[in-house]
């Protein structure tokens, strides 16, 4: 039987500097996808496997990401407000369905990935848990992946995913005519996409300094405690203005492979 209580680490913390059309007032993980936030996105995707225990790692804007959960009711709902009682009374049934329990942790406003992994360790009271981006939405089947890790015995399961070029890709012949051209080609090889599953000593390899992917990652694999799950489903990372104006086309047009809480 799989523990629905182990906790989904999520990394809000980031400043999504390359976003900054959407970023400058608000807090990447809250940038939109439709109506609601990548944020949202990603958690739908783990309580659709019955994982409902949330540790955000919260940053640049973090009180953003508080008061957006604080208001989450009223945020999906009609209501009448009275702004001399402050009373509010619900005009719809239209409440959100979703049970989720949320730690929200500061973990500072520069701290890198790792280091802010590190800084919730004591909300940590499991021996496994769960971590990703706040960036990245798949339809990576959570369920598979821990079943992989478990058969593994490894401290720390990556998920790998082949990347789409950014640019169309053309191929010449040797007179310099063009053979064939194809737009944003999967790649064969892999690149860490989040969803990650670690073990409770995972933190022996971290400090609050740290960047994950950099040292602790480096020795995980040096001791040979790595093991990498391969999606070859859908993934797609939110990293620039062109990547949310593509998968809110996506959204618009119907097209939301990741959205498997809706099949």
């Amino acid at each position: 039987m799989t523990n629905k209580n182990i906790p989904v680490v999520i990394l809000c913390g980031g400043k999504g500097t390359r976003l900054r059309e959407e970023t400058e007032y608000k807090p990447k993980p809250l940038v939109e996808i439709g109506e609601k936030p990548i944020l949202w996105h990603i958690m739908k995707g783990y309580s659709y496997y019955g994982f409902n225990n949330f540790i955000l790692c919260l940053g640049y804007k973090g009180n953003a990401i508080k008061e957006y959960f604080l208001n989450y009711e009223y945020m999906n709902t009609d209501f009448i407000l009275s702004t001399k009682s402050k009373e509010c009374q619900k005009l719809s049934s239209q409440a959100a369905t979703e049970d989720w329990n949320i730690i929200f942790a500061d973990t500072g406003k520069d701290t890198n990935t790792g280091g802010r992994i590190k800084r919730i360790e004591k909300y940590i009271d499991s021996d496994i848990f769960f971590a990703t981006y706040g960036d990245g939405i798949s339809d990576v089947n959570i369920e598979k992946l821990l079943g992989f890790h478990n058969k593994h015995n490894r401290i720390a399961t990556i998920t790998g995913f082949h990347p789409h070029l950014k640019y169309g890709q053309v191929k010449l012949g040797k007179k310099g005519d063009i053979i064939s051209f194809q737009e944003k080609p999967q790649l064969k090889d892999l690149v860490n996409g989040g969803f990650f599953v670690f073990q409770k000593e995972f933190f022996a390899y971290l400090d609050e300094d740290c960047v994950l992917e950099r040292e602790p990652f480096e020795k995980t694999v040096e001791d040979k405690q790595m093991a990498l799950y391969k999606h070859e489903g859908f993934w797609f990372a939110v990293d620039t203005y062109k990547d949310c104006l593509e998968i809110n086309t996506m959204y618009n047009n119907n097209i939301t492979p990741w959205m498997i809480w809706e099949k």
